[in-house]
């Protein structure tokens, strides 16, 4: 990997030591953030297969997890309790073990619209602006997407110069995002409040994907790059080889 000052490589030899890695780092900010916020503090995670056993590991770290908010980057037009729930997946994956103390806000309740599931996820955002938001946990597509932010999606740019937190994201057409066109996603502008943006990533495709997006190039073509735009300090990807 070239230098570059917007990103902060963090490459391990396999992925147990990636796993390890990425767990200790989200861990080290957490506990950083506890001792510096009066209550309680946010973490903004991501779904998907690739955090899982980051996710496990992490819910076995010794911590205040009572004082712990975990919020989602995305999520589908699903209810929470459904299997294409990020919000499922993590409170499977994340809330069990020690960190069975936290709280998990979801951002699609069980008989919500998904315009009212954007309003109160925006309306929890403002009450929570008191708590800080120790890191955005991010993951990325081989199309350069991330969160539910796909390019081709009919109201990306809406989304991408949005004053919310959290916009609607039409994705109908777009290949990646499957079955579940209509998403929830977090915005440039509520990636921006993160005092970390971290991506984690494996295999030489994701990283080839990554470096390409290094080039210049619009936003709404590879997504990822708004990780490095948002904010003046870097984006840090924890990296391995085996995928």
């Amino acid at each position: 990997m070239r230098d570059d000052p917007r990103i902060q490589w963090h490459v391990t030899e396999n992925e147990a030591t990636w796993v390890g890695a990425a767990a200790d780092a989200i861990a080290n900010l957490l506990r950083d953030g506890l001792r510096d916020a009066s209550s309680k503090v946010r973490l903004l995670v991501s779904g998907g297969s690739t955090p899982r056993p980051v996710y496990q590991r992490l819910a076995n770290v010794d911590l205040n997890w009572s004082r712990v908010v975990i919020g989602l980057v995305d999520d589908r037009d699903v209810p929470a309790d459904d299997k294409g729930s990020n919000a499922r997946a993590i409170r499977e994956q994340l809330l069990s073990d020690r960190a069975a103390a936290a709280t998990l806000q979801p951002l699609r309740e069980m008989a919500q619209t998904l315009d009212g599931a954007i309003e109160l996820a925006n309306q929890r955002w403002c009450e929570g602006t008191v708590q800080p938001i120790v890191a955005a946990l991010l993951g990325m597509g081989d199309d350069g997407h991330t969160a539910s932010l796909f390019p081709g999606a009919s109201n990306l740019d809406t989304a991408l110069s949005s004053n919310q937190a959290y916009a609607h994201i039409d994705a109908s057409g777009c290949e990646v995002a499957g079955t579940y066109p209509q998403r929830l996603s977090l915005t440039p502008f509520g990636l921006a409040q993160a005092t970390r943006r971290v991506l984690l990533i494996r295999g030489t495709k994701k990283r080839d994907t990554l470096l390409a997006a290094l080039a210049d190039g619009p936003i709404a073509a590879m997504p990822i790059r708004l990780a490095w735009q948002a904010s003046l300090a870097p984006l840090h990807v924890y990296w391995c080889a085996e995928s």
